[in-house]
């Protein structure tokens, strides 16, 4: 089984360029989301502490969501495909990457016809003031020892919030397909990092998710059990990324193994959280890779 959440939160916490380590976290103001939807899954229990955001890396991120939406990006109707994908941002269970590995690549699938929606799922609590939320992150990276890794039924009941929020915006995104002009077969999941987890929890665990396709971003790559009818599956990694860059790959493997639909680039440079970030290495073609690997599958065909 994949998800050693517990084990990979603090690290995969560190979401950002390699370029950027030095940046400093800075409150700013909620954002305006006028198009964001709510996707009624509840409070996350025991959240006490508000959603808010601040600036980092050049981006904006999100923590402490304890009420999940999911924000759609549709393509100009002249060029859409029919074709949809939920993206689902990274930041460790913690923080929402919504920029860098939220919004702009929504933009920018659906630029190339593809309607794009951005999970903004419930998030773990961290401490509500800037200054306690620095205090708990120097404290997770203080080396203090990781928790034992829980068994696979663990992993996926630590995830059941953001599970169900995923399945709640394939309802949603089916419900409406009519209107936003997309398939309702022809849907997948693009995750970053813990976003990317939450891809592959999705796609064993969704129930009635059923992702057509998915793409796993940076995430974690080890083996794991997956369904007769696993969806086709794209996979980029840098081989310097300080967390899954040097670790077995065994999720290609099993998805070979299976004799499913895999696509592995490993990229020689850019580290974790390269996202759409501007970066002179080849991880920044991941994004044109992925659109390749769709168009051979035929989802951008129109229907």
């Amino acid at each position: 089984m994949l998800f050693r959440a517990s084990a990979f939160v603090a690290a995969l916490l560190v979401a950002a360029p390699v370029r950027a380590q030095s940046d400093r976290m800075t409150q700013i103001a909620t954002p305006a989301q006028p198009n964001a939807i709510p996707l009624d899954t509840g409070q996350l229990p025991g959240g006490t502490n508000p959603e808010s955001w601040h600036s980092q890396y050049g981006s904006v991120f999100a923590r402490n969501v304890t009420e999940a939406t999911l924000t759609p990006f549709l393509p100009d109707p002249a060029k859409a495909t029919g074709t949809a994908v939920i993206v689902a941002p990274g930041g460790g269970f913690r923080t929402l990457s919504m920029e860098n590995e939220g919004w702009a690549v929504a933009r920018a699938l659906a630029d190339r016809g593809i309607a794009a929606f951005v999970l903004k799922y419930r998030l773990n609590q961290t401490p509500a003031d800037m200054a306690g939320f620095e205090a708990s992150m120097l404290q997770m990276f203080s080396g203090a020892a990781r928790p034992a890794r829980p068994s696979p039924d663990a992993q996926l009941a630590g995830l059941a919030p953001q599970i169900t929020d995923a399945r709640a915006a394939f309802a949603l995104v089916r419900k409406r397909a009519a209107e936003w002009k997309v398939d309702p077969n022809r849907i997948g999941m693009v995750g970053f990092s813990a976003g990317a987890m939450l891809t592959m929890a999705t796609t064993v665990a969704g129930v009635d998710a059923k992702p057509a396709f998915i793409g796993n971003i940076y995430g974690p790559l080890s083996a794991m059990t997956i369904p007769a009818d696993a969806p086709p599956l794209f996979v980029a990694l840098a081989a310097d990324d300080p967390l899954f860059g040097n670790i077995d790959y065994g999720l290609v493997n099993t998805w070979r193994t299976a004799k499913r639909p895999v696509e592995f680039h490993l990229y020689e440079q850019g580290g974790h959280g390269f996202g759409m970030y501007p970066k002179e290495t080849t991880s920044t073609g991941w994004f044109d890779a992925f659109v390749s690997w769709m168009t051979m599958h035929g989802y951008l065909k129109r229907k």
